[in-house]
């Protein structure tokens, strides 16, 4: 039988492939019906259908978005999830490559109840406006 780590390990590797499928509602399925979702100390996102809008706003700006796992630390309910994501910005055409970090709170069937997390929101800013240098 799996471990407790090796079942979070697992569905933080599908998370990982909802997020490469560029649709917000298959990434929120990974959330619990009245979770909540916190990005750079913002106001909390509460509710699957709310933070599949909030998600989808990545796809929009980055219609070629990738997600990669960079690291994963687990531990009874709680997991830690790093990751990076590059892409091309959809009105810039600007190439951005940034990484960030969810701190998970699982249910015992592994969704998230809350994901608390951030990134960079500068670079990742200075990244989308940063004039393109022609050869």
């Amino acid at each position: 039988m799996p471990t407790r780590s090796a079942d979070i390990h697992n569905m933080a590797i599908a998370y990982t492939e909802a997020w490469c499928s560029q649709s917000g509602e298959a990434v929120a399925a990974f959330y619990e019906e009245n979770a909540s979702s916190i990005i750079n100390g913002a106001a909390a996102t509460i509710g699957r259908v709310a933070i599949a809008e909030e998600m989808q706003q990545f796809f929009i700006e980055l219609p070629d978005l990738v997600l990669r796992m960079d690291d994963l630390r687990s531990g009874g309910n709680q997991a830690i999830y790093l990751w990076t994501l590059v892409g091309t910005h959809r009105e810039t055409d600007n190439f951005v490559k940034i990484s960030g970090w969810q701190n998970w709170l699982l249910s015992d069937d592994l969704h998230i109840i809350k994901a608390d997390g951030g990134y960079d929101a500068a670079d990742y800013q200075r990244q989308i406006e940063a004039e393109q240098s022609t050869l």
